[in-house]
């Protein structure tokens, strides 16, 4: 019998995820990477430069294990999990890519001409690069966390601020979709 890798379903990983949740509530943790990247940044010594990076340092000892669990979890999908089946895609979406540039639309989950090194050869690659992270940057600062702890831990907590902010992301995402990404290519 050959063993044919393919993405966890649905009802497996929305249980694990859901596990993770009631273990972070049952010990009074809160899930997001916004959190995570404040431990790291406070841990460099941004606490010199911003107040908002002055906490106790020992009560987030924790958001390390998650970074190094985002770490390893990406390389082992990457190298060991991944998934190489085509995208089933329509024809007027593979139509619409190639004639926006793009080049073995549906081989792979993400585009190279978006997520390739090659896009960091160009100025317009590293303007959306840093005009992009200023406003993730940003608005996960002003939204008070970010997507994954919006999302996740303040939906599933039913916090209305959380609710309100993910409603926004997904009107920003829509925005991105139809009006901007077809101007940048």
């Amino acid at each position: 019998m050959e063993f044919i890798l393919q993405p966890w379903p649905w009802y497996v990983s929305g249980p694990l995820i859901a596990v993770v949740m009631l273990s972070l509530t049952y010990f009074g943790k809160f899930f997001g990477m916004s959190s995570n990247l404040r431990t790291l940044c406070a841990i460099g010594g941004a606490d010199k430069f911003s107040d908002f990076f002055k906490f106790d340092l020992k009560s987030q000892r924790w958001n390390l294990v998650v970074v190094a669990g985002v770490i390893l979890g990406g390389y082992l999908g990457y190298h060991h999990l991944r998934y190489d089946t085509p995208l089933a895609l329509s024809l007027e979406v593979v139509q619409d890519l190639e004639a926006k540039g793009f080049t073995e639309v549906g081989a792979h989950l993400v585009p190279k001409e978006l997520f390739g090194t090659q896009v960091l050869n160009t100025p317009k690659g590293w303007a959306i690069l840093i005009i992009g992270g200023f406003l993730v940057g940003f608005g996960a600062r002003y939204a008070g966390g970010c997507t994954s702890g919006h999302a996740i831990s303040g939906l599933s907590n039913l916090q209305l601020p959380s609710l309100i902010a993910v409603i926004g992301f997904f009107i920003g995402g829509l925005v991105m979709t139809y009006f901007i990404f077809p101007q940048l290519f």
